[in-house]
């Protein structure tokens, strides 16, 4: 069961059917040249996504797992990788698990590389459609696997009354298993993201040669 929060609401207790619980956030990132305006949007949205989760954990309880995609490794090492892939996502960890104990890894590291090795070469474009055509593949074959491991991974370490943290990009095709409930938040602030990002994309297309 899946259900979308995107406002600072309480769900109904009726709602809940099983034991394990994850919240699910969706990642944004912001650079160090981003455009002010982005960098705003990208402040407000973790702030609403902190507010959110406060009140799911008033309702459901306090978060016991941390899942957090690219994050290789778990405990203090993983807390530490965290800090320097996206302070805002580690702030939202370190105020639940300050030692990392609670932080589990979900990702293989073999099929986390291959993945990003595969975007790359998608990003730089191709000459030949028949390249273009293998790679896109071998870049599916290997999401769906990575996907497969997380789910994997989830389901083996979210115990009976765990509630889960899960950091993770949208989009995703990870199945999650059948008897956990999963609380999609998504603020307000993730709309204005969405729609700040395609008035970017008209503008630059206007613009002239």
């Amino acid at each position: 069961m899946s259900q979308e929060l995107g406002k600072v609401e309480k769900p109904e207790v009726s709602s809940y059917k099983h034991n394990r619980k994850i919240l699910q956030v969706p990642l944004v990132y912001a650079g160090k040249d981003s455009p002010p305006d982005y960098v705003e949007l990208f402040e407000k949205y973790w702030q609403q996504v902190n507010e959110i989760v406060n009140k799911l954990e008033n309702s459901l309880g306090s978060v016991t797992v941390i899942y957090h995609e690219t994050v290789n490794t778990d405990g203090e090492e993983g807390l530490k990788l965290l800090e320097g892939l996206n302070p805002k996502s580690y702030e939202l960890v370190c105020g639940r698990c300050k030692d990392g104990k609670n932080l589990k890894c979900i990702e293989d590291t073999k099929l986390l590389e291959e993945v990003m090795d595969w975007e790359r070469c998608l990003m730089m474009g191709f000459l030949s459609d028949k390249v273009a055509t293998k790679v896109y593949e071998f870049f599916g074959e290997a999401s769906r696997k990575r996907y497969q491991y997380i789910s994997k991974a989830i389901d083996e370490t979210l115990k009976d009354g765990d509630v889960a943290l899960l950091f993770i990009r949208e989009g995703h095709l990870v199945q999650f298993p059948k008897d956990v409930d999963v609380f999609s938040v998504a603020p307000p602030a993730l709309d204005e993201i969405h729609r700040w990002a395609r008035d970017r994309v008209a503008n630059k297309e206007k613009e002239p040669d």
